[in-house]
């Protein structure tokens, strides 16, 4: 599934789509350049749990918790990672073992030591807003696209291309 986000607030409602169809579990890589919009992501699926604070990239404690009310989810970020093993050391087997959602930038820094995703989140820079590309992995990433393309409507579907605005 393909999405074209045209805005920031665009970006922040489809997070909260996305987090309100992931029913608050799964792994769920988020791939892109930096500057691509990950963590503005990460915004909109917290907001779908009621989250309304600042999020910012967990880029130098490499993961953030949050817990929003019977709800946990980790906010990683391995871009500093200089090892794999290194989640070892912060709990990652833990985090990563829970029944939480896992929402992880740059995971091709864990390969090797992270399990597989749910879902791959795959942002990518455009002229005007953002191109974002849904890829499962399971059924629980299976699950979640098909009520992401039943939010979005069928007419947009025969472009390619979803327009969210």
């Amino acid at each position: 599934m393909q999405v074209q986000l045209n805005d920031e607030m665009a970006h922040v409602a489809f997070g909260e789509a996305l987090g309100q169809a992931l029913q608050g579990h799964g792994r769920v890589y988020l791939e892109g350049d930096l500057g691509a919009g990950k963590t503005t992501l990460t915004r909109g699926i917290l907001r779908a749990y009621g989250y309304q604070g600042a999020v910012k990239s967990p880029t130098y404690t490499l993961v953030e918790p949050y817990e929003l009310g019977a709800q946990r989810i980790y906010h990683l970020d391995l871009y500093r990672l200089a090892d794999p093993e290194e989640l070892e050391f912060i709990g990652g087997r833990d985090v990563l073992a829970d029944e939480a959602l896992c929402l992880i930038e740059w995971p091709s820094r864990g390969e090797g030591w992270l399990p597989a995703p749910d879902l791959r989140v795959a942002l990518e820079v455009m002229d005007s807003g953002r191109l974002v590309t849904l890829s499962a992995e399971t059924d629980l990433g299976e699950r979640v696209i098909s009520e992401m393309v039943s939010k979005c409507g069928s007419e947009q579907l025969e472009s390619g291309v979803i327009q969210w605005l």
